[in-house]
């Protein structure tokens, strides 16, 4: 297996070391990756979250949790395996880049090269404790949708 690289050598570029899984990883790497065919995009925030707040296009759509209540979901290790094909990378979404950790703990449990994506899909919350103003998928301008 090779070492995750990348032609842009900004910090912000960088895979960084993680406990469990292969790494954490900024928004606009995991979309270059995408892009190139090197991994899959599993969106693992609740059907809700994707409805209500946006998508990605080409995502796969496997719930780590689900709403209401936030349960486990119990079919996620068969999702996942049927989302990424034998051998692909698979980078792993969420709201803020906590529930992707998880999941990305898991993924590589099922031996899969799984990297969590830093700051999710609408990034940490601001001093007000809103979203959508200090990193994430949507504030990098990659692609996504209401």
């Amino acid at each position: 297996m090779t070492e995750p690289t990348t032609s842009d050598s900004s910090p912000h570029s960088a895979v960084r070391p993680a406990q469990g899984y292969a790494g954490d990883l900024p928004a606009t790497l995991a979309w270059q990756w995408v892009q190139q065919g090197q991994a899959v995009l599993v969106d693992v925030r609740t059907d809700a979250e994707r409805e209500w707040v946006g998508r990605v296009p080409g995502a796969a759509a496997v719930a780590w949790k689900q709403w209401p209540g936030m349960a486990a979901n119990a079919d996620f290790d068969a999702q996942l395996r049927a989302a990424v094909p034998e051998g692909m990378k698979v980078v792993l979404l969420c709201r803020s880049g906590v529930r992707s950790v998880a999941a990305a703990q898991r993924a590589a449990a099922l031996g899969l090269e799984a990297y969590n994506i830093l700051e999710g899909f609408e990034g940490d919350a601001d001093e007000n404790g809103q979203r959508g103003r200090i990193g994430g998928w949507r504030l990098a301008g990659l692609p996504w949708r209401q």
